[in-house]
């Protein structure tokens, strides 16, 4: 069957959305889920703890747990972007948010490893919505406010992020309620968004609908991506920075648990790792500001190489106060990756190609948070800190492979595309400062 596209021509007395009442409802779908999935990253070690799991095998589960987020979900990275553009935005935003509530009501009830096992693989089929809402937006917004509102938008993962453990922490040690609480509240907040969408916002559809099968589409779209050098090369770093951030991103709140002792420690992870999340949102765009001047490559390699040093000292903070200090610093440089890459994107990668490219770009960053986690549950039996020690090690393997990629591409000139225009390179960051947060 043939791959091709419909054009739509609106009509001229089609009741249009506000695009300011559209962006505060996708901000808040996408905060919410970031409040989430932040939650599960912070507290499944202390899950793992509640269903007397000993502690020999809790530190290899939470590796091995931390890859089930991801598995179900990358094959159907392709799928996404396609159902959306061909049937509704709006039912595949509204089916990532009933897809949350299923996974936080399976997790709150679960009281065995194994069904925790079994609510981690649902996150798959929840994640794929943000490139969605991103279209969304940017085919609401008058062509002057773009930007802005993709500025907006970016924002609402690394906030709800930062949220997530610190309520989580409320609910915990203030209140006294317990995690199943914890994750009972987030579901009851996304059926809440699952309704504010449906009700509150109207369909956005694209201007060009694709037609064929949604496979074809999908397969096309693979080849089209990865018969490109500059996208490879591109995604290969992509894939090695995520990969350093899930070796050591699942015993953060070990970390954490050790340094602090039992008491209020749910308080003591939210500190760390909420402070993190915020202070990585508000460093992201001042990366931004610097790859424009010096240059995408360097600020990568410089962010990469920080961030490698600040995982090394992760493990030899002595005081809950001077982990937070170093998750932030750690934070901070990580965040600046993602919209280097996306920044690259628009960039290097030939315009035809680019929505393509953002459609596919979660590929590496889900195999990254399959095969991480991994090799950290095996590695983790040297000791709490060799996740820390091998993550720091990647990071620089990453830095200097970018260092010579740079060198290389200034020397030949080779693989520099059309860049983008503004309104399309605000969009690439925009969902790089999202995505950074996601895991």
């Amino acid at each position: 069957m043939s791959i091709s596209a419909t054009t739509l021509a609106g009509s001229p007395t089609e009741r249009r959305q506000d695009w300011r009442v559209l962006l505060a409802i996708l901000w808040i779908t996408s905060c919410v889920e970031g409040l989430g999935v932040s939650q599960i990253f912070a507290f499944m070690p202390s899950l793992l703890t509640s269903m007397g799991v000993p502690e020999e095998q809790r530190l290899q589960f939470v590796g091995l747990f931390g890859a089930l987020i991801f598995v179900v979900g990358m094959p159907l990275v392709p799928l996404w972007g396609v159902w959306a553009d061909k049937y509704s935005r709006k039912a595949v935003i509204v089916r990532s948010a009933l897809v949350e509530a299923v996974v936080f009501v399976s997790i709150a009830l679960s009281r065995e490893p194994w069904q925790l096992a079994l609510s981690l693989l649902l996150v798959g089929l929840q994640l794929g919505n943000t490139g969605v809402m991103l279209g969304a937006i940017r085919d609401s917004a008058p062509t002057g406010r773009i930007g802005v509102a993709l500025a907006w938008f970016g924002s609402s993962s690394p906030i709800g992020f930062a949220i997530g453990p610190v309520l989580g922490a409320i609910v915990v040690d203030s209140l006294g309620l317990g995690l199943p609480a914890v994750f009972a509240l987030s579901a009851l907040l996304s059926i809440g968004t699952a309704v504010l969408v449906t009700f509150g916002s109207r369909e956005v559809r694209p201007q060009v609908i694709p037609t064929g099968r949604s496979i074809d589409l999908a397969f096309g779209a693979l080849r089209g991506v990865f018969g490109d050098r500059a996208t490879v090369r591109i995604f290969a770093v992509f894939f090695v920075s995520f990969l350093a951030q899930q070796v050591s991103r699942p015993y953060i709140p070990v970390l954490v648990a050790d340094v602090n002792g039992p008491d209020d420690v749910a308080s003591a992870i939210g500190l760390v790792t909420g402070a993190a999340a915020l202070v990585g949102a508000l460093f992201a765009p001042i990366g931004g500001w610097l790859g424009d001047r010096i240059g995408y490559r360097w600020v990568l390699v410089g962010s990469l190489g920080a961030a490698g040093a600040a995982s090394l000292l992760m493990p030899i903070a002595p005081t809950v106060g001077a982990l937070a200090i170093v998750a932030l610093v750690l934070a901070a440089f990580y965040a600046v990756v993602a919209p280097m890459i996306f920044a690259l994107l628009g960039t290097e990668v030939v315009p035809e190609r680019r929505s393509q490219t953002l459609n596919l770009v979660y590929l590496p960053l889900y195999f990254g948070g399959i095969v991480g986690p991994i090799l950290a549950s095996q590695v983790v039996r040297l000791g709490i800190g060799a996740p820390f020690v091998l993550a720091g090690v990647v990071y620089a393997v990453g830095a200097v492979a970018v260092a010579i990629q740079a060198m290389r591409l200034r020397a030949s000139g080779v693989g520099i595309a059309e860049p983008a225009g503004p309104t399309e390179l605000a969009d690439l960051e925009a969902e790089g400062i999202a995505e950074s947060n996601i895991g």
